[in-house]
């Protein structure tokens, strides 16, 4: 039997697909479309700056869903997630909780540190927990704090990934762990929705597919690169912010690096020159080379919608053959 959140976030979409928050790309406009496509939008509480923003940010996230499910009461509409960096450098952690509290964010998304403080205060208001893991051990630990789901950021996913394979993560945690799981990792396409859900996610988890949107708060050449390039053109490195990450060689290629031959550990000299991380580093997955086009975001999970439910209708045609021989 499905986890009961499972079902009942499934009843409220078209694609059982959680847009990934994306730092500094992800906005309210985003969110909101992510959400009306029938998929559950999400962003980064540390985009809003400043901070008093975020009050101002879900407020027209919550206004806008409300609007569209007041006028199509029978269309599918997904709650939205905010994401918090659980890190003793975030210093405006407890502002940003404060503010999602007063606003009952159905969905909060923790990452890099173990929630434990976070999870009693989320649940307080009604809210559930997933959290990212790159390994087991992340897992367990995530686990024991309480959250109610795990989102596992496996090899080829954008951002800062992990480095192992979706096939060995996802069933090593399924012995563990029954709840609630989103899997990320060069997810792009329609097919890679239906595979995450035959090897046992309830969600695929996708953030680089939505760059190339029209709602997406990227720069129009960064938003090119994602459909100019391939795997091929993705570096995984700690060099930029001391967490290995997934990122774009050409733009590397354009503050003057070499993205084949950079430093093994984060150089304290980046930066200096007013180059950062993130901003003019940009940062995708190894899925890029199936991103043909900047979009719609509407327009994108149509056209995911519609290659999941081909290669459902193909695989049944393939199984049906087989049990007829």
């Amino acid at each position: 039997m499905p986890h009961p959140l499972v079902t009942s976030l499934h009843q409220t979409m078209t694609l059982p697909v959680m847009a990934a928050p994306m730092f500094i790309i992800s906005n309210p406009q985003l969110v909101i479309a992510q959400c009306a496509s029938g998929i559950i939008g999400s962003m980064p509480a540390l985009n809003a700056r400043p901070q008093e923003t975020l009050d101002t940010w879900l407020t027209e996230i919550e206004d806008g869903l409300a609007a569209l499910r007041e006028a199509h009461p029978n269309r599918p509409v997904p709650p939205y997630a905010i994401n918090h960096i659980i890190h003793q450098s975030n210093d405006r952690l407890q502002a940003d909780l404060e503010t999602c509290a007063r606003h009952q964010v159905p969905l909060i998304i923790t990452s890099l540190r173990a929630p434990n403080q976070v999870v009693d205060a989320v649940h307080q208001w009604g809210g559930k927990v997933f959290h990212d893991v790159t390994t087991l051990r992340h897992a367990r630990k995530a686990i024991d704090a309480g959250v109610d789901g795990l989102i596992l950021v496996c090899a080829g996913a954008g951002g800062h990934a992990g480095t192992l394979s979706p096939f060995a993560l996802l069933g090593e945690i399924r012995q563990i762990f029954d709840g609630p799981i989103c899997l990320s990792g060069a997810i792009s396409r329609g097919q890679d929705v239906l595979a995450a859900r035959a090897m046992g996610a309830d969600f695929a988890y996708m953030g680089t597919r939505f760059i190339a949107s029209t709602e997406a708060h990227a720069q129009q050449e960064y938003k090119q690169m994602i459909v100019d390039t391939a795997a091929a053109d993705i570096v995984y490195t700690p060099y930029f912010t001391g967490i290995p990450g997934n990122y774009l060689k050409p733009c590397v290629h354009q503050i003057g690096l070499d993205p084949d031959n950079l430093p093994a550990a984060q150089d304290t000299h980046f930066g200096s020159d007013n180059k950062k991380a993130w901003r003019d580093i940009w940062g995708a997955g190894q899925g890029v080379g199936n991103i043909n086009s900047i979009l719609p975001t509407a327009e994108i999970v149509a056209q995911l919608r519609q290659e999941y439910d081909r290669a459902a209708r193909t695989l049944q045609d393939h199984f049906s053959r087989e049990t007829c021989a």
